[in-house]
């Protein structure tokens, strides 16, 4: 026999493994396996840069064969080719959803860190305008701090108020309405 006409399997054996592989062969996916993975490893590894990640995509394009070889058209090209095809394509996914994922986890990073300084600044703001309240309260006389620290830290209503203080609520109700604005004047003072 010449050496042009040399059977299909001869010219093309990882395309004849794969026609096997498409009839449910299991030993032609092993031998596919033993006699491709190295280069196809390598296919991998110059696109992906991690061993471990290669190894994911491989397993990745083995099972793409064992469930998908039926696709390979032995007259489009070589079985070589096809399966360095598969493993660029699986390779090339695998950054681009490696990249998608780092930089979601930047995005993510990046608004929490904002929320947090954000919350810090809101923190210090508050502490700030409270103590500025508490030093405002402490100027006013007794009977005019106390009920405003009861309706306003407490949440008690006039009438509350008015009872557990023992003071008629008319009386109750002016007391917080003038200790509010000498507390206003104070705030606005020492601002």
């Amino acid at each position: 026999m010449s050496s042009d006409h040399q059977p299909a399997e001869t010219a093309d054996p990882g395309g004849a493994l794969l026609i096997r592989i498409a009839g449910g062969d299991r030993s032609a996916f092993e031998e596919l396996f033993t006699t491709h993975s190295r280069i196809l490893m390598a296919v991998i590894v110059r696109i992906v840069k991690s061993r471990t990640l290669a190894e994911e995509v491989l397993q990745d394009c083995f099972t793409e064969v064992w469930t998908r070889c039926s696709g390979f058209d032995p007259t489009r090209g070589t079985g070589r080719a096809w399966l360095v095809t598969l493993c660029r394509r699986r390779a090339i996914d695998c950054v681009r959803s490696v990249q998608s994922q780092q930089d979601r986890d930047l995005a993510d990073g990046l608004r929490t860190s904002t929320e947090a300084v954000e919350g810090v600044e809101q923190t210090v703001i508050d502490r700030a305008e409270s103590d500025r309240t508490v030093s405002a309260l402490k100027i006013l006389p007794e009977d005019q701090s106390r009920p405003i620290v009861m309706a306003f830290y407490q949440g008690l209503t006039h009438a509350q108020i008015s009872e557990d203080l023992q003071v008629p609520l008319g009386t109750i109700k002016s007391r917080i309405r003038d200790g509010m604005k000498k507390l206003r004047e104070e705030l606005e003072a020492s601002r």
